[in-house]
C-alpha cells in the first residue's frame, strides 16, 4: 500500500510519504530535544500533518486508510525503539526524547479512545469472570473458518501465500518480544508460567529452535528476504495497529490485566487461524520447510492457551477481583483486532494479485 496517495482532510492535499520522511529525520537528529529550534520548520510541518491525520483517522467518517497507515507507521517507528535490533547504535539516539514521547502520547491517546468506543464496559464489569472467560475460550477453540479463513485455506494463490508471509514477518521475526517486557518484577506462579511460555517461544535459548527461526526458514525456502522488517511497507495499518497495541499494553504495568487477556486470546485462537495457513501451504504443494512455522505453532499454542487460562488469567483474576473485567477487555479487543487483521490481509493479497 503506497503512502504517496494524498488525502483531503484539509484544504491542501497531504503527501504522507514526505511527512513520514520528515519524521524520520527528526528521529535521527542527534540530541533532538536540545536542538528543537534548529528543526523548527520540519517539526511544524510534521505537526500540522499529524493534527490532520488524527482528525481524519479517528472521526468514524469516510475512508481514512491513508491517515491510519501514516499514524501507525509513525507509532511503530517510535515503539520499535523499545527493542534492540543489533543495528547502528545511532538509531537509538532519541529513544528517551521528550519530544518523540510526546508524539507517541498524542497519537496513542486519540487512537486508544477511538478503539475504546467499541467496548461495552458496563457489560464487561457485570460479568462473572470465570464463567465468562471459560465461555469465551470454549467458543474460540470450537470456531469454524469464517469467510476470511476459507479464503486463506481454499483460494489463496502461491503469490498470495508469499504476500502473507511478507506481512506476517514484521511480527513473526521478532516474535514474543512484547511478552519479555512484562516479566520483570516479583516472582510468583503467574510470572513463572509466563516465563515458561516465553522460553518455549524462544526455543529454550537455542536459536535453531526459536519460533522466529522457523519463520525465517519459511521465507528462505520461498526465496524471500529473511531480514527483520524487510517487508514493513507491505503491512496494512491494521497489522501495524496490532503491534502498536501490544506495545501500548506491555509497556504500561497498569495495563497488565489487559495484556494477559490479549495474550490469552492470541494463544487460544492461533491454532485455528494457522491451520488455515498450513492447509493452504499443503494445497499449494509446499515443502515442510515452507509451512513448518504454522505446524509448530498449532501444536505449542494449544498447550499455551490452556496454560494462559488456568495458570495465568484465572489466578490473576483472583488477585484482582475488582478489576478482573479488564482481562475480558483485553481478550475482546484482541479478538476484534485479529478479525480486522485477517480482513485487511485478504484485501492486501487481492490488491497484490491484481497488480
Amino acid at each position: 500500500m503506497s503512502q504517496e496517495n494524498t488525502t483531503s482532510g484539509s484544504a491542501e492535499a497531504i503527501d504522507f510519504k514526505k511527512t513520514e520522511e520528515q519524521f524520520d529525520s527528526l528521529l535521527r537528529f542527534k540530541n533532538l530535544d536540545e536542538h528543537l529550534d534548529k528543526v523548527g520548520s520540519v517539526r511544524e510541518s510534521f505537526e500540522d500533518v499529524l493534527e490532520v491525520a488524527i482528525a481524519e483517522a479517528f472521526c468514524d467518517e469516510g475512508d481514512a486508510q491513508e491517515a491510519n497507515l501514516f499514524l501507525h507507521r509513525i507509532l511503530y517507528r517510535i515503539n520499535r525503539l523499545k527493542l534492540f535490533w543489533y543495528d547502528d547504535l545511532s538509531e537509538y539516539t532519541n529513544e528517551t526524547s521528550v519530544y518523540i514521547s510526546s508524539v507517541r502520547s498524542k497519537i496513542e491517546s486519540e487512537w486508544q479512545e477511538w478503539e475504546s468506543k467499541k467496548v461495552d464496559f458496563e457489560s464487561l464489569k457485570h460479568q462473572e469472570f470465570e464463567a465468562t472467560v471459560r465461555e469465551r475460550v470454549a467458543e474460540d477453540l470450537a470456531t469454524k473458518p469464517d469467510e476470511t479463513g476459507k479464503y486463506f485455506r481454499d483460494q489463496m494463490s502461491l503469490e498470495g501465500y508469499r504476500h502473507l508471509l511478507g506481512i506476517a514477518s514484521l511480527d513473526g521475526l521478532v516474535e514474543a518480544s512484547q511478552l519479555s517486557r512484562v516479566l520483570g518484577g516479583v516472582g510468583n506462579k503467574i510470572q513463572s508460567m509466563l516465563t515458561r511460555i516465553l522460553l518455549e517461544e524462544y526455543g529454550g535459548g537455542r536459536l535453531a529452535k526459536k519460533h522466529s527461526s522457523f519463520f525465517s526458514a519459511m521465507l528462505v525456502e520461498l526465496g524471500m528476504n529473511s531480514e527483520p522488517e524487510a517487508y514493513r511497507d507491505l503491512a496494512p495499518w491494521e497489522v501495524l495497529a496490532n503491534i502498536n497495541h501490544s506495545f501500548f499494553l506491555s509497556e504500561r504495568k497498569r495495563n497488565f490485566l489487559r495484556y494477559v487477556g490479549a495474550l490469552l486470546y492470541t494463544e487460544v485462537s492461533v491454532p485455528s487461524a494457522f491451520e488455515n495457513y498450513l492447509e493452504a501451504g499443503k494445497r499449494l504443494g509446499l515443502s515442510d520447510q515452507a509451512i513448518g512455522y504454522w505446524d509448530l505453532h498449532i501444536k505449542e499454542d494449544q498447550r499455551h492457551g490452556q496454560w494462559m487460562l488456568e495458570d495465568v488469567a484465572l489466578p490473576l483474576a483472583d488477585i484482582y477481583k475488582e478489576n478482573s473485567w479488564e482481562i475480558l477487555w483485553g481478550y475482546d479487543q484482541q479478538r476484534l483486532f485479529s478479525k480486522r487483521i485477517g480482513e485487511a490481509i485478504v484485501r492486501s493479497i487481492s490488491e497484490a494479485e491484481l497488480a
